[in-house]
């Protein structure tokens, strides 16, 4: 794309408490406006912490709507064997991974496109996620963790931390 392109008009999920991406998969909910001002873009409802399961479809649903997927940022702690790359219909996705344990994923689109979505605990009850799904597209400043414990829904996965008193690894699930 020359300096002179404009720039490609981005497809919005319907506003809509969430989107089924596959009867029985993952749910989605995207920011439905252009102005992307709060600190979240959408939050992302897997069913379970098995991302080569997951993610394809995730990429799938967002490709069809935004473009093409590029990157894909994960936090290690929070899912089960993380390759550093998968092919999704037909493209390579990277996947970086770090343990953050931010209970986000960060979406690249191109090059410098980026979209920072909640990932709501698998295990969560269907109330509990649509509510922290529809605080993520708000415009608020909340931070995905302030959302997961506003709505009650723990963190992604427990992380472990290290108790001071007896110096033994203890899970931390807030």
């Amino acid at each position: 794309m020359s300096d002179a392109d404009p720039p490609r008009e981005a497809k919005l999920l319907p506003d809509a408490i969430h989107h089924a991406v596959k009867p029985g998969t993952a749910l989605l909910r995207l920011e439905t406006t252009r102005a992307r001002q709060g600190v979240l873009d959408g939050a992302w409802w897997p069913r379970s912490h098995d991302i080569g399961t997951e993610l394809p479809s995730l990429i799938t649903a967002l490709t069809e709507h935004l473009g093409p997927v590029t990157r894909v940022g994960l936090d290690s702690n929070a899912w089960e064997e993380l390759p550093t790359r998968l092919i999704i219909d037909d493209r390579v996705v990277h996947i970086d991974s770090f343990p953050v344990g931010d209970d986000t994923v960060l979406i690249t689109r191109g090059d410098r496109d980026h979209f920072s979505l909640l990932v709501v605990p698998p295990d969560t009850t269907p109330d509990a996620a649509r509510a922290a799904m529809a605080r993520a597209v708000s415009a608020d400043d909340n931070t995905a963790e302030q959302i997961l414990i506003d709505t009650r829904t723990g963190r992604t996965r427990p992380v472990a931390k290290e108790d001071p008193q007896t110096g033994q690894e203890r899970r931390d699930t807030r």
